[in-house]
């Protein structure tokens, strides 16, 4: 600290808050501790009796905490994603539409690996809404080393560390597999919870078909519907039995297969391929027509966003890829999948 007369403190940072008394109407703090003083400041402390102030001792290899936050701010946010003001060294990031939340995880973990930087965010891949809290960013002490800052702007580079990705993919193609549905023995129950998933997201089923088990018949309705839509969902007869052809009708039908089988419970019978052209298409087992939170409601928004997923990262779903069965569901506000 350092002590210094009022009239020759602009630019410099308070120490301490500073309370004004205005008999009968006000006390309490006019200037808060961090306060860099303007110039329209001088006059009101003066008033206040403060003919000298007690500062941070500032240079240019110094940064004021909000000064800092604005440099974190602006290395975090990406496309469609909004700030608020700068308060108390604090700024909030908020997403500007419906789409899905994304974060450059080397970046994030080494600019916090940076002593007294900070940025907090919400998890990773999860499906955001126009208005939501994304992240914080702030400094630690009120005035930090300069150097500290451009450490992490060279970590960031031109490549802000966390976007929304808008929704791409629009039309889906459902055919629904199984001779119960196919001979009408049994109601088609599938299909609803599907649209009702997918119309979450902005997509739209727009061809849906109904095949009996045989691997003919089920490549036939996929070439049916390719190029109809942006992807293809195959419902029913992904386990072992010897009645479920849908996983080789998949493969047969041109697809190279990501994954068959994911670390997922419910979930684990899912399958997830691509088309040369890129479109995407899916086996889902029948847990997702019963059950609220599965390996599909996890992949659907980054399928929905266009991202292009591998098998790595369904491996990475492992961790917290349990669902715990809770008596009332609060999906996605709980640990699974994350």
């Amino acid at each position: 600290m350092k002590l210094i007369k009022t009239t020759d403190a602009v630019g410099q940072v308070l120490c301490h808050d500073m309370t004004q008394i205005i008999p009968g109407k006000y006390k309490g703090a006019r200037f808060r501790k961090g306060h860099v003083v303007t110039e329209e400041d001088i006059p009101i402390l003066l008033s206040m009796g403060k003919e000298n102030l007690y500062i941070f001792e500032m240079d240019e290899n110094k940064l004021h905490e909000n000064d800092a936050a604005e440099i974190l701010c602006r290395l975090c946010k990406g496309e469609n994603i909004s700030r608020g003001e700068v308060k108390e060294g604090k700024i909030e990031l908020f997403s500007e539409i419906n789409g899905l939340f994304t974060i450059d995880r080397k970046k994030l973990t080494a600019v916090n690996s940076i002593e007294e930087l900070m940025i907090a965010t919400r998890k990773v891949n999860t499906a955001v809404q126009k208005g939501d809290k994304l992240a914080g960013t702030r400094v630690i002490p009120l005035v930090i080393d300069q150097a500290k800052l451009k450490q992490a702007e060279e970590i960031v580079a031109s490549d802000p560390i966390m976007n929304v990705l808008p929704y791409l993919l629009k039309t889906a193609a459902v055919i629904t597999t199984g001779s119960e549905v196919f001979h009408g023995r049994i109601e088609d129950k599938f299909t609803p919870v599907l649209i009702e998933k997918l119309r979450a997201f902005g997509v739209t089923v727009t061809e849906h078909l109904t095949v009996d088990d045989s691997t003919d018949a089920i490549v036939e309705a996929i070439n049916a519907v390719k190029g109809k839509a942006d992807m293809i969902l195959c419902t029913g007869g992904m386990s072992v039995d010897p009645d479920d052809r849908t996983p080789g009708a998949i493969k047969e039908s041109g697809a190279c297969i990501v994954t068959y089988g994911a670390p997922v419970l419910p979930g684990a019978m899912f399958l997830l391929g691509y088309f040369e052209d890129g479109t995407p298409i899916m086996g889902l087992p029948g847990c997702v027509m019963y059950a609220k939170a599965t390996i599909f409601d996890l992949v659907l928004p980054r399928i929905a966003a266009g991202v292009r997923l591998n098998k790595s990262d369904f491996v990475a779903y492992g961790e917290g890829g349990l669902c715990l069965g809770c008596d009332q569901c609060t999906y996605p506000h709980c640990p699974f999948g994350k």
